[in-house]
Order: C-alpha cells, then sequence, then structure tokens
C-alpha cells in the first residue's frame, strides 16, 4: 500500500509528513510515536518526534508530534528542519484515542478539509468540566462525530477502546493499526508491523490489537463508507455498516436500559403497577421500583408507587402530555427517595460489583493485590442526618455535639476498604440503612417530596406544562455535602417564586430557564439574574 500520488506542485517541492497524536496518560501515545519514527527510519525516511504534556485531572491530553522526510529529498549535504510542534493547517494525520480529544484537535485547527486524515476512537472519558458541571454538561459525542466528519479530508472513528480491551492491551497499537489501513503513510503492513517487532515489549500482544484496528479501517474502506472526498461528504451519507468499524458508528452508550423484569421479590408490587398505571409509563416506573427497592427494601417500593397515586389520580386524561407529567414525575422522585447520605454511599463502596469493575479497570492480575483507599470526608450535617429524628436535631444544635464529631472528621479519614478493619467499618456504616425510616433525614426528605408532589398534582390537570417543569426543576437537587445544600437552596428559590409563574402564560417557560441558569455556574450569579427579572 502506498500514499496517494502528490500533485504537480507539491513533487517539485518536498515536505515532511507531519503527525500529531492526542492521547491521555496511560494509553501509549509515547509508545505509538515511538514505532512512528522506528517505522520511518527503518525505511527511508528522517524523523523526530516531540511531546507537549497536558494538564492532569482530565483537562487535556499529551500532544505527541512526529514529523518524517524523504532521505532521498534532502539535498546533498543539507538537512531538514523540523518543527517542533503541529501547526494548524499543516497536519496530515491527526490520531486521537478519544473523542473529546478529536474535539480538541479540530478546535485547535490541526484538521484540514484537504489534507488531514482523522483517526479516532469513539468512546468517551469524560472531562472535569464534564463531570463538575452542576447538571448534564456532557458534549454531544453526535455533534463532535459531524464535526469530524465536516472537517476532515479522511475520517476513520469506531470504539477503538473497546477493541483494545479485547485484545488486552492498551489502544495505541490499535490506532496504529488503522492508521496502517488508511494508506496515509507511504509504507506497508508488514514495515508496520516490524516497527512493532523491533520494540520487543509485549509484541504478540500489540500485534493482535494492530490487526484488530487494520481489519476495521480496512472493512470501512472497502465498504465505500470512508468519506475523503468533498464531493461525497458533502453529498448524500453513505450508509453506515452495522459493525463498529463505520467511519461514523454508533457512540456506545454506557446508560444502562431500562429493565423489562423484575425479581420475585418485586412481583406483588410490581403487578400492582401494571395493574393501577398506564402502560406507556411502565419502563420507568419499573426502573423506579427496582431502584427503591435496592436502596431500601420492597416496602419502600411501595411507598414509591403511593406517592405517584395522586399525581396519577389528578391527571385529566391519558393524553401525551399527562402521561409526560406522570413518566417525568416519575423518573425524579426515584432519584429524590433514592438520596445520598452516609449508608448509601457507604453500601455503594462495599458492593462486591465495585470491587470487580476496579479489578477490571486497573487489569488486575492474578499475581496482584488491589488495595482501595476512600478519603472520607462526612460533616457535622450527615453524620446528624442518619441518627433518629430526635438525636440528630439535638446534635445540630449542641457545641458539644459540634466540638466532639468536628475533631474526628476535621481532616477527613482515608479508609482502606480492601482491607478487612476498612472494610467492616463502612459495612457497619451501610448497616445503618435499617434506621434510614427513623431518622432525621428522611423525616425532613420525605415533608420535601410531599410539597413538590403536591404541586405537581395541583397544576396537573390545568397548567400540565408548568406541572412538568416543576417535575424536572428536581435535577436541580443531588448529590450530599455542599452539592446538595446548594441544590436544595437553587429549588427553593425556584419554587418560591412559583405563584408569580402560574398567572403568566409562559410560566413553564421561564422555570425552565430559572432551572437552567441555575445549573450554569456554582455561583448563583445567573439564577439571581433571572429572579430579578420576574
Amino acid at each position: 500500500m502506498h500514499a496517494a500520488q502528490p500533485s504537480a506542485a507539491a513533487a517539485a517541492t518536498p515536505r515532511a509528513i507531519t503527525i500529531a497524536i492526542l492521547a491521555m496518560g496511560g494509553e501509549g501515545g509515547g509508545v505509538l510515536a515511538d514505532w512512528l519514527v522506528d517505522l520511518a527510519e527503518h525505511n527511508g525516511y528522517l524523523a523526530q518526534t516531540t511531546s507537549v504534556p497536558g494538564v492532569a485531572q482530565r483537562t487535556g491530553a499529551t500532544v505527541y508530534y512526529v514529523e518524517m522526510f524523504r532521505e532521498a529529498d534532502v539535498p546533498e549535504g543539507q538537512a531538514p528542519v523540523m518543527a517542533l510542534g503541529p501547526v494548524p493547517g499543516e497536519v496530515d494525520i491527526v490520531i486521537a484515542s478519544e473523542l473529546m480529544e478529536a474535539g480538541r484537535a479540530l478546535q485547535r485547527g490541526l484538521v484540514s478539509e484537504d489534507r488531514t486524515t482523522l483517526i479516532a476512537s469513539t468512546h468517551r472519558v469524560y472531562s472535569m468540566t464534564e463531570r463538575t458541571a452542576m447538571g448534564d454538561d456532557r458534549v454531544d459525542s453526535a455533534a463532535l462525530l459531524e464535526g469530524g466528519r465536516a472537517a476532515a479530508r479522511r475520517f476513520v472513528a469506531a470504539d477503538f477502546s473497546r477493541m483494545a480491551e479485547d485484545a488486552g492491551g492498551p489502544i495505541s497499537p490499535v490506532l496504529y493499526g488503522a492508521l496502517a489501513a488508511t494508506d496515509a503513510l507511504p509504507f506497508s503492513r508488514e514495515q508496520f508491523e516490524e516497527a512493532i517487532r523491533r520494540g520487543g515489549v509485549g509484541v504478540q500482544a500489540s500485534l493482535r490489537a494492530f490487526a484488530a484496528g487494520f481489519d476495521v479501517a480496512a472493512n470501512a474502506a472497502r465498504s465505500g463508507a470512508v468519506m475523503d472526498e468533498k464531493t461525497v461528504r458533502r453529498g448524500a451519507s453513505p450508509a453506515m455498516p452495522q459493525h463498529g468499524g463505520a467511519v461514523l458508528p454508533a457512540v456506545r452508550d454506557d446508560r444502562r436500559s431500562l429493565p423489562d423484569a423484575v425479581g420475585p421479590r418485586l412481583a406483588a408490587v410490581h403487578e400492582r403497577m401494571a395493574r393501577e398505571f398506564p402502560e406507556e409509563c411502565h419502563a420507568v416506573l419499573r426502573a423506579g421500583l427496582i431502584r427503591a427497592a435496592d436502596y431500601q427494601d420492597v416496602a419502600y417500593a411501595g411507598e414509591y408507587l403511593d406517592r405517584l397515586r395522586p399525581v396519577l389520580d389528578a391527571l385529566p386524561d391519558r393524553g401525551a402530555e399527562s402521561l409526560d407529567v406522570l413518566s417525568e414525575t416519575a423518573r425524579h422522585l426515584a432519584l429524590w427517595m433514592t438520596y445520598e447520605d452516609v449508608a448509601r454511599v457507604a453500601d455503594l463502596k462495599t458492593r462486591g460489583a465495585r470491587f470487580a469493575r476496579v479489578a477490571a479497570e486497573v487489569r488486575l492480575a492474578p499475581s496482584q493485590q488491589l488495595e482501595i483507599n476512600e478519603f472520607m470526608h462526612p460533616r457535622l450535617e450527615e453524620l446528624a442526618d442518619a441518627m433518629p429524628a430526635s438525636l440528630g436535631r439535638w446534635m445540630m444544635r449542641s457545641r458539644l455535639a459540634r466540638a466532639c464529631v468536628g475533631a474526628f472528621t476535621r481532616k477527613g479519614r482515608v479508609v482502606r476498604t480492601s482491607s478487612l478493619g476498612g472494610y467492616l467499618l463502612l459495612y457497619m456504616v451501610a448497616a445503618l440503612r435499617g434506621m434510614r425510616r427513623r431518622s432525621l433525614r428522611y423525616q425532613v426528605e420525605r415533608e420535601r417530596m410531599a410539597s413538590w408532589l403536591r404541586e405537581i398534582a395541583a397544576l396537573a390537570a390545568s397548567r400540565p406544562e408548568l406541572a412538568l417543569e416543576v417535575a424536572r426543576a428536581q435535577r436541580l437537587i443531588k448529590g450530599y455535602g455542599d452539592t446538595h445544600v446548594r441544590g436544595w437552596g437553587n429549588f427553593q428559590r425556584i419554587m418560591g417564586v412559583l405563584p408569580a409563574l402560574k398567572t403568566s402564560s409562559d410560566g413553564h417557560l421561564r422555570l425552565q430557564a430559572l432551572v437552567k441558569a441555575a445549573l450554569s455556574d456554582d455561583t448563583g450569579r445567573a439564577l439571581e439574574q433571572k429572579l430579578a427579572a420576574i
């Protein structure tokens, strides 16, 4: 395989082949750059690689930059001058180990419509700005894919991360294989593979991963799905193959699908749900039942239906608008009823499934031992919330309790859940869920939920569009500690102007805007500006 023949003008002025690799720590970006340098130097090219490290905590990947210049094109007694980093508009190949990194490459101008082959994995590792946002601030994966297709001369995208997991290695050899299949470099598959062999580390696993990436990219090219011509890209999009190697495949959705069945313990309450509630809402209700029972017990799942019944009775009909109100109320009620308290956090941290997931993520070998350290920093409020209501209220008022608890929690604690002592400590905390119904937090949340549900039921018949937004406003209330306090405060302020919104024909739109403002920043300034206008 060889790269496409250059134009006459390009042939008259030899230039370097430029490659930018955007990869996160631990993904083998440096190894991939080294393979490319080795590949070039063993096949008649001079090569240079540099790297610019990204910022920690997933705010940016390391950019590895490789230039190759054919030795035969270097005049006698001279040497090419190679750049130390990629220049916008001057990059032939961009390789992104994750979809957001492909978006960053587009944003930096590294991808050119007339020049660049873009290879990207479609999986997502969410950035810190996405993770810390008060609402759902995930970047639209479909928009990133569309942007890559529009900006690049050739775009090859697939879930290369999944292929790497199947091969039991990092993503770098899979991306290396995909590059080999694109014909973007003037080297054969055998020459690509020889660079891996010369590396001498993990050769067989890397070759398997290389083959997986190569086959996916080659199959996509043979199917005609590779959009490397402007006329094709600007016209009708070709049909995408069902295999994950389509140039624009469906992005893997990590969210769990709604369950279609329940276990025998929930059979009776599930039968009640099927009998009393509209079939169109069953999928959401079923998920709510399972979540409530997992959080507390089967009786709690029954309480979930009890709380929804007044909303159902208030609906004027079974039309689409009414069913939307019921479904959204059911969804957000399930989330509210399973609020995060110390017992819930401890329960989730001591589950066997969590240990198995962490072991799989770090690729734990049979000969290795896994240690998990949890940084715990509970406040007096979280501990008081878990106590019986009367004791919890006393703890909140008592200076003595505050001083004693503060001495224990002021600096936080590191608990090793992989040790017997640490595990038993959190296991005992998780057992507090047995007294949850008597706790201060349960009483407070029960009253808050009741007030919210009454508002929805009162609006369901006359103002269903406003009732829907009241139901959705619950997404402001989440997490624990300062996050929960801030969210609840915003929710209270918004519900405080609900009487004024009820008299406005566009009240639902204004409520929607208030919630959006509250989620847009954690300082509260955007919400204050919106509230001032009401």
